[in-house]
């Protein structure tokens, strides 16, 4: 185990912060901070400034994507060109979902009058952007199920098959709909799945109202993937599939994680 300390300027003195971490991570940090060619200590706070001082910073909320304000004029004249040739192939009775003619002339309109009040017509059924670190985040949650079922279903061949509240634990429920970032990230599991990929999570998806926990769940699966990460980093790096799989104990572990630490008993779990 190492500790690295950390200087930070206040204007009442120097605030120290010590973090400690295993010898193999601090020499990995110590190899990026020889690259850069700054100190271990300095490489450190760099990087933690840069998770909580962002240069620069948009509010954005998970939903309708917010019409903008302005537009560039050659943005403008391709997609008012592109509303008045749809508009002049679509059917006449303007039962399609992107209307008529003179629904797309109107839109047309709009761009080369420069109404920017009505702009919100461009973006209307647009949802922000789900960021790639959620992405990220809910490919790893999908990977780490993936194992746990593996584990789950290689010690039941073995002939010790995992308790039914342990297995239940570690199914994955999906996300809350009514939560506007998790349902998010359910709309993005749905297509990651659409293709065939994670498969053998579809049933636990069905399960549960087809991937709708109706609870927020995305906590627990960040406490449940930070106790997976250790029992992964502290293996070898293997290559077959029995490599990645978990034993009884490991499964209770990341199990024990679902739980909030201010809600755990002291023996744990």
């Amino acid at each position: 185990m190492y500790v690295i300390h950390l200087y930070a300027k206040r204007r009442c003195g120097v605030a120290v912060l010590n973090i400690r971490v295993e010898d193999h991570v601090r020499d990995q940090l110590r190899a990026k901070a020889e690259e850069a060619g700054v100190s271990l200590s300095e490489f450190v706070r760099d990087l933690l400034l840069g998770a909580v001082v962002p240069v620069y910073e948009r509010e954005m909320k998970h939903g309708d994507e917010p019409a903008p304000e302005s537009m560039r004029i050659v943005d403008r004249q391709v997609l008012s060109l592109l509303h008045r040739i749809l508009g002049r192939v679509l059917p006449e009775d303007g039962r399609e979902v992107d209307g008529d003619l003179e629904y797309q002339l109107m839109r047309a309109r709009i761009l080369e009058e420069g109404f920017t009040g009505e702009y919100w017509y461009e973006t209307s059924g647009f949802r922000t952007e789900l960021s790639s670190r959620d992405c990220a985040r809910t490919v790893d949650i999908l990977q780490m199920f993936r194992i746990l079922t593996y584990s789950i279903d290689d010690l039941a061949k073995q002939g010790t098959p995992v308790g039914e509240d342990l297995a239940r634990d570690l199914g994955f429920r999906g996300f809350d709909h009514n939560n506007a970032l998790e349902s998010h990230m359910a709309s993005y599991v749905e297509f990651l799945m659409s293709d065939g990929r994670w498969q053998e999570l579809q049933p636990q998806v069905q399960r549960h109202d087809d991937g709708n926990s109706h609870w927020p769940m995305l906590d627990t699966y960040l406490r449940m993937l930070a106790e997976f990460r250790k029992i992964m980093d502290a293996r070898e790096r293997g290559y077959s599939r029995n490599d990645f799989l978990l034993t009884l104990e490991e499964l209770q572990r990341v199990a024990a994680a679902r739980v909030h630490p201010s809600r755990r008993s002291e023996g744990g779990g």
